[in-house]
């Protein structure tokens, strides 16, 4: 939990970019209008995660999940806001689906192109064993040369 109530306040970029957003180009916000807002959203914040998490207390669970806050914004009265927040969230656990599976396609990429490397070491293993086997047949057929000659 936080020390101080500064702490509980989102960071001011954050606002200031929601702001210029939400309204129309040549709108200005004092800076105590930003503050304000920045407390507000801190508040909504922290009850709404309260609600939540009482859903999943409910439930004997320690996580929240996205029931656990569809649900508080329910309990809140922000019915409104439902559909716009499930849109969000399945768009988002699309997106989490992609990156997962681009994720899933380097690591096999990655392990292919590992087992080409292994397999090319192996081969050159394999040839160098074949050479070292061979070099004692042509040294064991030269000494067999020399020794004719000695006896001729």
């Amino acid at each position: 939990m936080a020390e101080r109530p500064e702490d509980l306040n989102l960071p001011n970029a954050v606002i200031t970019r929601i702001i210029k957003e939400a309204l129309p180009d040549g709108v200005n916000v004092s800076k105590e209008a930003r503050r304000a807002i920045s407390q507000a959203a801190s508040v909504f914040v922290l009850y709404a995660t309260s609600c939540a998490n009482n859903f999943a207390m409910k439930a004997k669970r320690k996580t929240l999940n996205a029931g656990d806050v569809l649900a508080a914004m329910e309990e809140m009265e922000f019915e409104r806001f439902l559909e716009p927040l499930r849109e969000a969230l399945e768009v988002y656990k699309k997106g989490q689906k992609g990156k997962k599976e681009m994720s899933e396609q380097k690591r096999k990429d990655k392990e292919k192109k590992n087992d080409t490397e292994a397999d090319k070491g192996r081969e050159e293993e394999e040839e160098e064993e074949d050479r070292m086997e061979d070099e004692p047949e042509a040294e064991n057929e030269a000494e067999e040369e020399e020794e004719e000659e000695v006896e001729n």
